[in-house]
């Protein structure tokens, strides 16, 4: 399969301006050669590398399309093969067509992430920053886009590989003493040793403790949008989405499920999430659906609680009693909605009261207030931003790393436990031999995440969820 040549469209499938059509592996320039014709009549396997050419793809003597060649000898190439990039017009018949002659000159359809997992097979980069190729192609944020950047550059992995020199150094001493046991010798510092384990154990607990931000970063911030039932919370989420995604009716219970979707606001996604309203029912399946507005706070980082200004003010104050206790440690946001029906004097009375009762249960949790208008988008701007603020992303600097990948967060807690065994292995006094067994499992973990050690099984779950063409 290393000698394969493999063809793929790597643009996004459809009609456009143009598309480019990626070639890999060796004898891509001779293949691409049987179909190209150059105005001078020059063989592209005689051109420079790294170099461009216009053209024209041809077959049986019929004109498909004029193109730019794009060619790339070993190892200067994305692959770190012989590769060859055709910009083709966009035609879906065009670029079909194409990938038709180029199968039929001998190349064969690429699997999806088969040219990346090449690149990592040929050490261009390792398994992480393969993966952050993935990230950076799916960004949808400035965040996202930083993170995703930062992770590609390798910062992520020269972290892990200098934590794991440095364990590999410090085991193999120990395992130099086990041969040595009867002259009593001892080369591994255990003084030294100590305080590597306390800064190791600290690196990795700060990079796992990261992907609660990179998470949030990747998937969207959790927005939360509750309050009792026909208080505009459905008229909010297509508001916010630009869209008609929610059902919108005066009566109550419409949303009986919870309804997400994302939004770009400032450079930070957030996922807002529609849910039933909260009320005394008896309905089974709008009960069901009260359920999961409880666990959609307990997942969300902001809560947005939209209050109908125009109701009794003691119906809003009894459904705190239900709501409250699950708000403490989000950034909670009240918002007073259908301000264009009422007065300003009543405004303030019905939102200072409300007020008093939430702070007076809730002292620690910092909450915000807006009057607002789901209708006339009254406040809505003022709302947007203080979701950002309220969202509180950091400034991401060229050499922070976030971890955002899930089986980069599981390979850091199992890394983490096998430190701090280690630790608690010196301080006891355990055998050497067991000692260097915890080292080596924390070791296994960190090159498991950059692909030191790794498996065919492994490598193929992560590169299938890679598009066709990358």
């Amino acid at each position: 399969m290393r000698e394969e040549v493999i063809c793929a469209i790597s643009t996004p499938p459809g009609m456009g301006a143009i598309a480019v059509i990626r070639v890999s592996g060796m004898g891509s320039i001779k293949l691409v050669d049987k179909l190209f014709r150059s105005p001078s009549g020059k063989l592209l396997a005689e051109a420079k590398p790294n170099s461009v050419h216009f053209g024209r793809i041809e077959w049986e003597g019929t004109l498909l399309d004029e193109v730019l060649v794009s060619l790339f000898h070993a190892p200067r190439s994305f692959t770190g093969e012989e590769s060859v990039e055709i910009a083709c017009h966009g035609s879906v018949y065009i670029q079909q067509k194409l990938m038709e002659l180029l199968i039929a000159q001998g190349a064969r359809l690429a699997k999806a992430g088969e040219f990346t997992r090449r690149a990592f097979r040929n050490g261009k980069f390792d398994l992480s920053q393969a993966e952050a190729v993935g990230d950076l192609i799916a960004s949808t944020s400035a965040a996202s886009h930083r993170v995703a950047m930062n992770q590609m550059r390798g910062g992520f992995a020269r972290r892990l590989t200098t934590l794991r020199d440095k364990l590999l150094h410090f085991v193999s001493l120990i395992e130099l003493e086990l041969d040595f046991a009867e002259e009593d010798v001892e080369f591994a510092n255990r003084d030294e040793l100590h305080g590597l384990v306390v800064d190791i154990e600290k690196e990795i607990d700060s990079l796992a403790g990261s992907f609660q931000l990179g998470n949030a970063i990747k998937s969207g911030i959790p927005v939360a949008i509750i309050g009792d039932t026909n208080v505009g919370k459905s008229t909010l989420l297509n508001l916010l989405l630009q869209e008609d995604k929610a059902i919108v009716s005066d009566v109550h219970g419409t949303t009986r499920d919870a309804i997400e979707d994302t939004m770009n606001i400032g450079g930070v996604l957030f996922r807002f999430i529609d849910t039933a309203g909260i009320r005394h029912t008896t309905d089974a399946i709008e009960t069901m659906g009260i359920e999961r507005t409880y666990r959609k706070i307990e997942q969300a980082s902001i809560v947005l609680w939209v209050i109908d200004v125009t109701a009794p003010i003691e119906k809003s104050i009894a459904l705190a009693s239900s709501i409250v206790p699950k708000l403490i440690g989000k950034e909670v946001i009240l918002l007073f909605n259908k301000s264009d029906l009422a007065s300003e004097a009543t405004l303030q009375a019905a939102s200072q009261v409300i007020l008093q009762a939430i702070e007076g249960a809730l002292p620690e949790v910092a909450l915000h207030h807006l009057f607002i208008s789901a209708k006339t988008r009254r406040g809505i701007d003022q709302l947007l931003g203080l979701l950002v603020q309220a969202a509180a992303i950091p400034l991401i600097g060229d050499e922070d790393v976030i971890v955002t990948n899930l089986r980069h967060y599981e390979s850091l807690t199992k890394a983490l436990d096998a430190i701090r065994r280690v630790k608690e292995g010196l301080e006891s006094g355990i055998s050497h031999d067991l000692l260097t067994q915890d080292i080596r499992e924390c070791m296994f973990y960190l090159g498991e995440i950059t692909g030191q050690i790794t498996t065919d099984e492994v490598l193929g779950n992560i590169f299938s969820q890679f598009c066709i063409g990358k």
